[in-house]
């Protein structure tokens, strides 16, 4: 599980750094093609950690209900995302992280409630939704450096060691 973590961690400073690099107005910017931006996917992850882990195992989220309700699936941005809010995500995403490790210590997820994802993978305990949130979290990172492939012509990306941008 330990590895797992450091995967989750990982992408997620990767995305933290993605976002470091980009104006506020392209966090929020929806290019043509695609159906949300930068923002709103950082976001997603960060909430649907909560999702997946929390409400499925009958638990109260460690997120305020305000971020669950602009972020969570079948959600899209509805207005600008300001600066303020991206630091409050930011910080959730790790420290979220870190409640859940302490919470699996303590043995909360019990109560693990069974579902099938949209992808059709079954979910039926708290391993399975740390494992596939870790996917999930990935599969948004690439979300996002697609829709920052859009402004690569204008930024320099050098310092991405690990994220290309190539075509």
């Amino acid at each position: 599980m330990n590895k797992l973590f450091d995967i989750i961690y990982t992408g997620r400073n990767n995305f933290v750094k993605l976002i470091d690099r980009l104006s506020i107005e392209q966090l929020n910017e929806i290019p043509k093609g695609f159906n949300n931006n930068i923002a709103w996917n950082f976001g997603h992850i960060v909430v649907s950690q909560q999702t997946l882990c929390y409400v499925r195992a009958g638990l109260t989220p460690h997120i305020d209900e305000y971020f669950v309700n602009r972020y969570q699936k079948g959600t899209k941005p509805e207005s600008f995302i300001a600066g303020s809010e991206i630091a409050t995500l930011k910080e959730c995403a790790f420290s979220l992280i870190d409640q859940l490790k302490k919470d699996l210590e303590e043995d909360k997820f019990a109560g693990y409630i069974t579902f099938a994802t949209q992808f059709g993978v079954e979910l039926t305990c708290i391993n399975d939704a740390i494992a596939y949130f870790a996917t999930h979290d990935t599969l948004h990172l690439g979300y996002a450096m697609a829709i920052a492939r859009h402004f690569s012509a204008q930024n320099n990306f050098s310092n991405f060691q690990h994220i290309k941008f190539s075509n």
